[in-house]
């Protein structure tokens, strides 16, 4: 590739990312105020993955120019943030257990389906850079990828509620949500040591 080129792809994705970054923060809004108004663990798993998604990309758009080993080590970083989103589940599972409520089904399917039409267009803009730049446009692919799925089975949790009134279809949803986020932060850091010792290699 030549010098333009790589400038002119670097660029690009710069403005997918940040676009992709606004997009998340605003829906996140929009989810967050949704799953505390009608208690879904699901919902408030995915908002704060959505607040995730904002500050992986931001990240992303922040490191051009940074050598290979600082991207290394915001990758690793990025792995941890992975995490947030399962640890606020644990947090939201452990007040359902207490109470024990099924969420509105109706409000429930239908902020899914708007969260999950957000996730696919960033999935589908930032799927020609998943291998570019390494482990920091990998953890935002996966990140929406991975949102697409849990989306999609949050639909399927407020249907079974529909037809059994249950707290439980919501709440195996969120746990579910939880551990993709987990193995997603494996992968990135699994990535992110790749290039740290690819960078350490290439020191003379």
């Amino acid at each position: 590739m030549s010098p333009v080129l790589d400038a002119e792809a670097h660029a690009s994705l710069r403005r997918v990312v940040l676009i992709v970054a606004l997009l998340n923060l605003g829906y996140f809004g929009i989810e967050f105020a949704v799953a505390l108004a009608i208690g879904s663990v699901s919902l408030f798993a995915d908002s704060v993955d959505f607040l995730e998604d904002t500050s992986v990309n931001l990240l992303i758009w922040a490191a051009f120019g940074w050598s290979l080993k600082a991207r290394s080590r915001v990758g690793m970083a990025l792995a941890g943030i992975l995490l947030v989103p399962a640890l606020a589940t644990l947090w939201a599972a452990w007040g359902k257990f207490q109470v024990p409520i099924p969420p509105a089904p109706i409000p429930l399917s239908m902020t899914a389906l708007g969260a999950m039409l957000v996730n696919l267009a960033c999935a589908l803009m930032l799927t020609r850079y998943r291998s570019h730049r390494g482990s920091l446009t990998r953890a935002a692919f996966l990140s929406a990828r991975n949102d697409v799925f849990a989306n999609v089975a949050i639909m399927v949790a407020a249907l079974v509620t529909t037809v059994h009134p249950s707290a439980w279809p919501d709440l195996i949803v969120g746990l579910g949500i939880m551990v993709v986020n987990a193995d997603a932060a494996r992968e990135v850091w699994t990535a992110a040591r790749d290039e740290h010792r690819s960078a350490r290699e290439a020191t003379p």
